[in-house]
């Protein structure tokens, strides 16, 4: 039968001195265990307990932020399905360090609790819940926890595709993946932050799959919080509209960049003007050694909405590649920027990308288990607050060696070692002792628990 135990050294070790001992384990290190335990230091768990409301009416032994770093962890080990999720947190000092753990006598694991348990509690919240949860605990709880403030933010959208035959997919939609195949699922639009050399996914919508871009966009600039006052927006060609430019300028006060498409007539006449000037600078960037650039000013008049009062003002930079002779024209509402410092800030688009690879490709946000909306709008919080939880980590001095690397490619050469601490249980208490500790102990303590103590030492 399972125990619920709770942390108390003292009492552990005065009852071991009369004779008492139930069980001993090994301490030992796990990278996402660590990671998990870096954000529970680091008050991340208060801030997903004060971010998302607990909806449990009774049945509240297991803290509410243990079984979100559960449900985490799980997403962070690639296990996709609800009956993972009460295993994902097994390791005797992860959950020691919690402040709570599980003892089972019978040496059977069951985990932290039921699947039927937490099935019954995530059928208590909507998907919009879900999806807001995410958003608020980010914007209004954890920047603020790690004092840490994006003001560059990258837009873009993915498919997340399912079964194209299967209808039953709730809130699905059809439309064009990036192949130009018909498909069937969502499109998950994010809202990147960088952070100096890092980033995190600060803000994330989904829509049926099908839904236009550009008014996704739109709706999406309208409705997110994570703006500040001069902070930069840059998209891609997809959330190209007239309207929003000029909505992001004049309401956020945020300057914009993004690439001008080819039948635009301010993209015509940037490279008519650029041509004619012929005042061209070598490219910033030292991997593109045959592109030239020129900046081109007062492009606004040429791009115009339904309303050309509130039309603000676009300066651009013309990318020309002398050997290919293709043109590529980046627009800004920031009239102060050079042409170097236009394309240099828009080459940081391609970061996003890389998000949405590692998160199709290692973590599996696409692997639904369920055609029910609100359980796959939980896999896919789940899943961005795990890879939220490593963007976090190496942005900490405890995983600042892994800042540019990815987790599968650090998971490969990672090694789990046994650390220099024991877990010791009697009743419903544990206690984490140090070898010195331990040693003190074993020289007190009766015949029959120095074997105990000596079958876990010896894996030491």
């Amino acid at each position: 039968m399972i125990r619920v135990c709770k942390n108390d050294k003292e009492s552990v070790f005065a009852m071991i001195r009369q004779g008492k001992l139930d069980a001993a384990a090994l301490s030992t290190s796990n990278l996402v265990d660590e990671i998990i335990l870096s954000m529970y230091k680091h008050g991340i768990f208060t801030c997903l307990e004060n971010g998302i409301c607990d909806k449990r009416a009774a049945n509240t032994t297991v803290p509410f932020g243990i079984i979100w770093a559960a449900a985490i962890a799980a997403k962070m080990k690639v296990q996709t399905s609800l009956s993972d999720i009460p295993f994902a947190l097994s390791d005797h000092r992860t959950l020691a360090e919690l402040g709570y753990t599980l003892y089972d006598p019978d040496g059977v694991y069951s985990g932290l609790m039921r699947e039927g348990s937490l099935r019954f509690l995530l059928g208590k919240y909507t998907w919009d819940e879900l999806l807001n949860a995410y958003r608020l605990t980010v914007r209004d709880q954890i920047i603020p926890q790690l004092g840490i403030q994006p003001h560059i933010h990258i837009l873009d959208c993915t498919p997340l595709e399912v079964n194209f035959k299967n209808s039953r997919y709730e809130n699905s939609g059809i439309g064009v993946n990036k192949s130009g195949e018909h498909a069937r699922g969502y499109s998950m639009l994010t809202m990147r932050g960088i952070c100096g050399d890092s980033g995190i996914i600060e803000d994330f919508f989904v829509a049926p799959l099908g839904f236009a871009d550009a008014k996704f966009g739109e709706i999406v600039l309208n409705a997110t919080k994570v703006f500040h006052e001069g902070d930069i927006l840059i998209n891609d060609r997809g959330f190209l509209s007239r309207r929003t430019l000029n909505f992001v300028k004049n309401i956020h006060h945020v300057d914009t960049y993004l690439p001008l498409k080819r039948n635009m007539e301010a993209y015509k006449f940037a490279i008519q003007c650029a041509q004619e000037e012929n005042c061209w600078g070598q490219h910033p960037n030292p991997k593109r050694l045959t592109q030239k650039i020129a900046l081109v000013k007062n492009l606004g008049g040429l791009w115009k909405s339904d309303n050309p009062a509130e039309d603000v003002d676009i300066n651009a930079c013309v990318v020309w590649d002398t050997s290919t002779n293709q043109y590529f024209v980046f627009a800004t509402t920031d009239l102060t920027k050079s042409a170097r410092e236009i394309v240099k800030t828009y080459e940081l688009r391609p970061e996003i990308e890389e998000d949405y690879r590692q998160l199709k490709d290692f973590w599996q946000i696409e692997d639904f288990k369920s055609t029910q909306y609100n359980v796959i709008c939980f896999h896919i919080v789940c899943v961005l607050f795990g890879y939220l939880f490593f963007q976090l980590y190496t942005m900490l001095p405890e995983g600042a060696q892994f800042i540019g690397r990815s987790l599968p490619v650090i998971l490969k050469s990672y090694t789990p070692r046994a650390l220099g601490s024991i877990i010791l249980y009697v009743g419903c208490c544990f206690g984490i002792f140090s070898l010195v500790e331990m040693m003190r102990i074993y020289a007190e303590c009766n015949n029959t628990i120095k074997q105990k103590l000596e079958e876990v030492i010896g894996e030491l």
